[in-house]
């Protein structure tokens, strides 16, 4: 076993590539994992063009699940023949930051596959950049979990998101049933935090999202919580400048939000959203949108309201959705809508990034 098939990114470009490359070559502490399955996600193209991706070319694909087959010679044995998922965030491990819950926020913090987003060196970035949509991955040994026997690699490749999800919800800070309006809810992201609303003791859902034949798709997701849903399309043409999707959400939750959980990677949405909260509401922001908010801070101050952005999960937050699934209280099978061959990767990417269909979680199987 010298070479394996992977998808390669390149400077200068967006697509991607499949290549025959080799197999990488173990660290002292690596194991090596024939990937199973490995998430599709639209940031990988959107890091690519910002220029995040600092090592290329390069092998992108941070969600991976797979079987350890070999172990460097420092390396746990024991691992060889496990079934684990890959957890993607790269950090120093013992700063203030990655003592306190907040891996994403170290110096040193990048993505196995992924982008870099530290300020300071990037030493593990450098070595562990190639990711998982390919035929064997390399990576610390630290960073494999084992998956419980009624965790399939499909869910496991994208528990990352899940992991997102979870970590949205506990920013929120909710009080026992909560109402909570989740934006672009028809995305992976939106429908990983419908479906766990009720681990969380959320008490009403508003569901906001582009299509009311897609929204009606995400409602049972949210099991025994309560669902009411605003579809884009049917505001009027001018939403956008009368704030109606203000008014709507005002008419739903009269007395307010307590949460907005935004994942919308632009537009008027995410203002129109936040004004629907109640005092002492939170909007936690996962959309990486660009627009300002326009109003005033004092409004934020008066309403007394949480403004928090959250770049990515942390371990704990992945461990807790894992404890979930291995005690049966979380079955997330459904949001697994497509799956795609290695080697149709480039054309499976575009769809995501389209979404003329409804599309909630993909996933490429090697």
């Amino acid at each position: 076993m010298t070479d394996m098939l992977a998808v390669r990114v390149r400077e200068g470009s967006l697509d991607l590539h499949l290549e025959k490359v080799p197999v990488p070559a173990l660290g002292p502490r690596d194991v090596l994992v024939q990937v199973a399955s490995a998430g599709l996600a639209p940031s990988i193209v959107k890091h690519l063009a910002r220029g995040r991706f600092t090592h290329l070319p390069g092998t992108p694909g941070h969600e991976v699940a797979g079987t350890v087959v070999d172990a460097g010679p420092d390396a746990a044995r024991s691992l060889v023949g496990t079934r684990v998922r890959v957890h993607p965030m790269l950090s120093c491990g013992s700063c203030r930051y990655c003592t306190t819950a907040r891996q994403q926020m170290c110096a040193q913090a990048a993505m196995i596959g992924n982008a870099a987003f530290g300020t300071g060196p990037m030493e593990l970035y450098a070595r562990y950049h190639d990711g998982g949509l390919a035929e064997y991955i390399r990576v610390p040994e630290g960073l494999v979990d084992p998956l419980p026997d009624r965790v399939g690699f499909d869910v496991a490749a994208k528990l990352h998101e899940l992991g997102n999800a979870h970590r949205a919800l506990s920013e929120a800070r909710l009080p026992p049933g909560g109402r909570v309006v989740v934006t672009a809810a028809t995305g992976a992201m939106g429908t990983a935090t419908v479906k766990l609303a009720e681990s969380f003791h959320v008490g009403e859902l508003v569901l906001v999202g582009r299509s009311a034949g897609r929204l009606e798709a995400v409602r049972p997701l949210a099991g025994p919580v309560p669902v009411r849903m605003v579809a884009l399309e049917e505001l009027g043409p001018d939403w956008a400048r009368t704030e109606e999707l203000t008014g709507r959400l005002r008419e739903l939750l009269p007395d307010g939000a307590d949460a907005v959980l935004d994942y919308l990677p632009g537009g008027p949405g995410t203002a129109q959203a936040m004004q629907s909260l109640a005092t002492g509401g939170a909007l936690v922001h996962m959309g990486g949108s660009g627009d300002p908010l326009p109003f005033p801070i004092r409004v934020i101050m008066t309403r007394c309201w949480r403004v928090v952005g959250t770049r990515g999960c942390t371990r704990e937050n992945t461990a807790a959705v894992l404890d979930l699934l291995a005690g049966g209280r979380l079955d997330a099978d459904e949001l697994i809508t497509h799956r795609f061959a290695l080697r149709d990767a480039a054309a499976a990417m575009a769809a995501v990034l389209r979404r003329a269909e409804p599309m909630w979680m993909a996933v490429v199987n090697p």
